[in-house]
């Protein structure tokens, strides 16, 4: 197979327009753009165990001598040339610099190579990525959704936390993101890394989980004995994203996402919540990292399509968050599973279902 063809186009174009003889990418999002494997053993590092890179005809992998079969085996196409060195002579940077047609680029730090900005190149999906990207949200949701509908208040964040890892590994999902948080902490904190206090009266439970280089970002809140005020405010998070998620899809094509944020802050606003915008980010578009770009008041960013978007407002206790799929007159939830209970928000543009309190 090698590259798809829309990749392959966007690389050419690439080099064309840049004078380039090669691009080479060994930061894991990039690698896993371009080959739909992963170059990842060590999790701190910024760049993986290899580099993979394109001239114009071939897709070459450069590693060392000790994952080379590994990677060869698991996780590259057949048609893909890999190629290694021994780890004790040189590093992946030389290595990729001594064997590169130049001139070229790169990701990472190689001697003599310009640096490229490869999330230009990952915008927008292909339809590969679009096919795995729907298996991978709908089994990000299947797994948060079945820790969510057994536990209940006793259990511990941390607790909750570690089934939530241990359902998305047992997926083959790695998991970026995993927060949770407990009636006291909800209210507190919009970002909540687990504790060892218990869930209380109900809790969010907010992931990213990463596949093949995707990334799938949502959110379930779970009841017990909630306050008498987390409906309303869980309904303003659902029709501010709701209304993020309509205009996504009407600006796609012609917009920014300055357009769409303009969107998201009058809508907080309609919702009797005008400043809660600016207690944190709104989110934006998804891909090969959990975020592409984050909108901002002033961002510049073009709305493309197709295209991934989770936005993910909230309110004071409250959050409203999904993966979706923004293509030709066409949204799609990636991270819906059918199990979990959904609101029909009303917009402007029409209706958008959103996860309402759960089980």
């Amino acid at each position: 197979m090698g590259i798809d063809t829309e990749k392959r186009d966007r690389l050419d174009a690439y080099l064309a327009r840049e004078d380039l003889e090669a691009v080479w990418f060994a930061r894991p999002s990039t690698f896993a753009w371009l080959t739909g494997g992963s170059n990842v053993v060590d999790r701190e590092p910024e760049t993986g165990e290899a580099a993979a890179g394109y001239d114009g005809d071939e897709l070459t992998v450069i590693t060392t001598n000790i994952e080379a079969p590994r990677l060869a085996d698991e996780q590259l196409d057949a048609d893909t040339t890999a190629e290694s060195f021994p780890w004790y002579e040189t590093s992946l940077a030389d290595a990729v610099a001594e064997r590169s047609p130049t001139p070229a680029a790169a990701d990472f730090d190689v001697g003599g190579m310009g640096q490229i900005e490869a999330a230009r190149l990952r915008i927008p999906l292909t339809d590969v990525d679009v096919d795995r990207y729907r298996t991978l949200g709908t089994e990000t949701a299947a797994a948060v959704e079945a820790v969510g509908s057994d536990i209940d208040a006793d259990d511990t964040e941390r607790a909750v936390a570690a089934r939530l890892r241990k359902n998305l590994f047992a997926r083959g999902i790695d998991s970026p993101v995993v927060l949770v948080a407990g009636a006291e902490r909800a209210q507190k904190y919009r970002h909540f890394p687990a504790t060892d206090a218990a869930l209380g009266d109900y809790a969010l439970l907010s992931v990213t989980g990463a596949r093949d280089g995707l990334h799938a970002s949502t959110t379930r809140t779970v009841a017990f004995d909630p306050p008498e005020w987390l409906e309303a405010r869980h309904e303003a998070t659902m029709t501010v994203d709701a209304a993020a998620i309509a205009a996504t899809s009407r600006f796609a094509g012609e917009g920014t996402a300055s357009d769409v944020f303009s969107v998201v802050r009058d809508a907080y606003a309609d919702a009797d919540y005008p400043g809660e915008w600016r207690k944190h980010h709104q989110g934006g578009a998804a891909g090969f990292a959990g975020r592409e770009w984050k909108a901002t008041p002033t961002g510049p960013q073009m709305i493309e399509k197709p295209m991934a978007y989770a936005w993910n407002p909230t309110v004071e206790g409250a959050k409203s968050e999904d993966t979706v799929l923004v293509a030709d007159d066409e949204i799609e939830t990636l991270t819906a599973t059918g199990e979990w209970p959904t609101r029909e928000i009303d917009t402007e543009e029409g209706t958008v279902v959103r996860h309402a309190i759960g089980p």
